[in-house]
């Protein structure tokens, strides 16, 4: 569908400008009309954007940025806790958002929402942007009557894990970058230093160090088509287990594996527990239903292994039994989670003591991952070190060796 630029004034003379998907330029007037605008310029934008469009979408969604939604999020509560109606709302916003490609997103929204579709029903059509927590949150803020307060839940929500993203991000910045460069300067050294100063002692036609040899077998290697072999199935080996992690099976076993790993196992489930407690907690706090809330829980805890502990719980929560006991019998969760949500339950603050649980596993979780890069950092610097100096040594022993003879 074609999109259209327009310069108008609102019902108090004043001047809007902003775009609008309609077939014909007539058509983009009346919808127009509709919103009150009278035109005083409209002209086909000189490129058609199709929302529909696979291709069109896949270049709008990358650039879309995470902390923009939860932006606008926050920017709707807003306006509708002021009591303008919805589509105004997202008038306003589409405004706001003027040259940004979340912008096209909106106003496929606002038109969806004008045509007579629910707000959630529009969202579902951007699962790349909008998740099932997102999607089901609002479609039980519509039913309730109480979208704005829904919405601002939802922003606190989307910049409380964002802030706990970038900090997990920063901490893992610097290990991250000392790899690339270690590998980096080892990659040289291997491939145009070392053979440059090994020829010069192969021409000596003498018998060279052990440590030399060794690394002449490196060097070699690194520069054959033994090495791109290497490299290859290395490559092959990631993809297939990429493809087999896909399938149910292979996907259970990895995560149940991942749970199962020292000390990496435990920061990997205290990071479910904070996506199980803050997401639970958001929806019960969102007036959701119970039931729904575990779906949407299951599908986004990132672990299968404690998804499907979550199913049985449904199933045994829709028998009658309480929330805390089936999590408990699981095995999966940790007695303080189970004591919290138990405590929550009884005395009817169960999304309070969800957060509170999701509080400390968060900041838990930052200090191991802190703890782990501060001893991850010298355990590079002195593999570095090892290596470098192994090359040094290598490298010296056959000149100690002429400096010898020429004694």
């Amino acid at each position: 569908m074609p999109v259209y630029q327009y310069k108008a004034l609102d019902a108090s003379g004043k001047a809007l400008s902003g775009i609008v998907d309609a077939d014909s330029a007539k058509e983009a007037r009346q919808k127009l009309r509709m919103q009150s605008l009278y035109t005083t310029s409209i002209a086909e934008a000189e490129k058609e954007v199709t929302l529909s469009s696979e291709v069109q979408v896949r270049k709008v969604l990358r650039r879309i940025k995470r902390k923009d939604i939860s932006t606008a999020t926050r920017q709707l509560a807003t306006l509708l806790r002021s009591g303008m109606p919805v589509v105004q709302s997202f008038s306003a916003i589409i405004e706001q958002l003027e040259g940004q490609p979340l912008q096209k997103v909106m106003l496929e929204i606002r038109e969806k929402v004008n045509s007579g579709s629910t707000f959630a029903d529009a969202l579902a059509d951007h699962p790349k942007l909008f998740s099932t927590l997102y999607v089901g949150m609002v479609r039980a803020g519509e039913s309730a009557g109480a979208l704005e307060t829904i919405l601002q839940r939802l922003a606190e929500y989307l910049e409380k894990t964002d802030k706990q993203r970038n900090r997990i991000r920063s901490i893992m910045a610097y290990p991250i970058v000392m790899l690339f460069v270690g590998g980096a300067v080892l990659t040289f050294l291997m491939t145009y230093v070392v053979p440059t100063l090994i020829k010069l002692f192969t021409e000596m036609n003498r018998d060279l160090p052990l440590p030399t040899q060794i690394l002449i077998a490196i060097s070699s290697f690194v520069r054959s088509y033994k090495m791109l072999i290497l490299i290859g199935g290395i490559v092959a080996a990631f993809v297939a287990f990429k493809r087999y992690i896909r399938t149910e099976a292979g996907r259970l076993r990895y995560d149940a594996f991942r749970l199962r790993i020292p000390v990496l196992g435990t920061l990997v489930r205290k990071s479910c527990m904070v996506r199980f407690a803050r997401t639970l907690g958001t929806l019960v706090a969102g007036g959701v239903p119970l039931l729904q809330a575990l779906v949407i829980v299951r599908d986004i805890v990132g672990n299968t292994v404690i998804g499907k502990a979550l199913d049985d719980a449904k199933d045994n929560i829709a028998r009658g039994q309480t929330i805390a006991d089936p999590l408990k019998n699981s095995g999966h969760f940790p007695p303080i989670v189970t004591h919290m949500v138990a405590v929550g339950e009884a005395s009817g603050n169960l999304e309070e003591m969800l957060f509170n649980v999701a509080d400390a596993y968060e900041d838990e979780v930052e200090t191991a991952i802190s703890s782990l890069t501060s001893l991850l950092e010298p355990m590079i610097i002195v593999v570095m070190g090892v290596i470098v100096g192994f090359i040094v040594l290598s490298v010296l022993l056959p000149i100690f060796d002429m400096n010898k003879l020429a004694g």
